[in-house]
């Protein structure tokens, strides 16, 4: 390593048919318009990009400071003839939660383009794959559409995966023990407000950013960006579906369990009423007083047995006769 050597995760020169040649990091600021559009994906968790960004890409401070945030919402806006979109797209890292967005930063110029990222995204390495089989894009305008369609078909994939099991809880609703059941739903509604979290927003961005002022997109290229959109609001639509079947799900799944409790208690209720003749009879005769009916006789105990059968038979036919049982 030199004193100060930028390091790129991929650096292309685009050569607007659909094709690119990958360049050096050493030769990256030897880039000029006259090659093509340059296209930097960095890591800024690197430090030695970090301080290509800040030293010598020649951006705006502001502009900077957006590409190397934390972490931030989906956004795009103009400054001056360039313009900074902010997108999230699914998790797709071994180990790691789908719903754990991971962001990516696009700077966007006549022939440049600069994207920043913490977390590798699939949906970039998709988009390197194309241009090594030179059927990418060919322009900034392109990039931006086709990199929007790859994140929007890994999320739409996320969606139907989460409908699916959506559809799977509602069938093992009466096969799952409760504990499994309540963790089920208690997941699928995580994972849909995490995923909902961002979504809106970038619907939101991807409004803004066809209709921004400029020349950057060609009118395909907006049309494109449009059916994006529209498609992220379609999801948007499917997880809000989503989301209220989990709650009808949990709500008709806790009014069985209230049902069945309450089947419960009523049959205890009304074996304690059946029982409480005959407990009063025993409680009765099981006095240690002198004069108890039946104490001397040997006749005693079956006529006791005989009260306590015919007081218990007079009660199971007035429950019978009022259609408690």
């Amino acid at each position: 390593m030199t004193k100060f050597e930028a390091e790129f995760l991929h650096s292309y020169v685009l050569d607007r048919r659909g094709g690119a040649v990958t360049i050096a990091s050493t030769e990256v600021d030897c880039w000029t318009e006259d090659h093509g559009i340059l296209w930097v994906h960095i890591d800024v968790n690197n430090k030695w990009s970090r301080r290509w960004l800040v030293e010598t890409s020649g951006l705006d401070s502001s502009v900077v400071d957006a590409l190397l945030a934390g972490e931030t919402r989906p956004r795009s806006f103009s400054i001056g003839e360039g313009l900074l979109i902010v997108l999230r797209g699914l998790n797709t890292n071994p180990g790691a939660d789908p719903e754990d967005m991971v962001s990516i930063r696009v700077w966007i110029e006549r022939n440049r383009i600069i994207s920043t990222r913490r977390r590798r995204l699939l949906s970039v390495l998709d988009l390197t794959a194309s241009l090594d089989e030179g059927r990418g894009p060919t322009s900034p305008g392109s990039f931006v559409a086709t990199l929007v369609g790859g994140l929007a078909d890994r999320i739409g994939d996320f969606v139907e995966s989460i409908e699916e099991r959506v559809g799977v809880a509602e069938d093992g609703m009466t096969t799952e023990s409760s504990a499994s059941f309540r963790q089920t739903i208690a997941i699928l509604r995580r994972q849909i407000a995490s995923v909902r979290r961002f979504l809106g927003p970038q619907r939101d961005a991807l409004d803004r950013l066809y209709r921004a002022p400029g020349t950057l997109f060609s009118g395909e290229e907006i049309h494109d960006i449009r059916d994006e959109a529209d498609r992220i609001t379609r999801y948007l639509e499917d997880l809000d579906l989503a989301r209220e079947r989990t709650i009808v799900i949990r709500e008709e799944y806790l009014g069985q369990l209230a049902q069945e409790q309450n089947e419960r208690m009523y049959v205890l209720s009304i074996v304690a009423a059946i029982f409480l003749p005959l407990t009063f009879v025993t409680g009765l005769l099981g006095m240690n007083v002198g004069g108890l009916p039946g104490l001397e006789s040997p006749r005693g105990f079956l006529g006791s047995v005989v009260i306590m059968i015919i007081s218990a038979t007079a009660l199971l036919a007035y429950f019978r006769w009022r259609k408690w049982l």
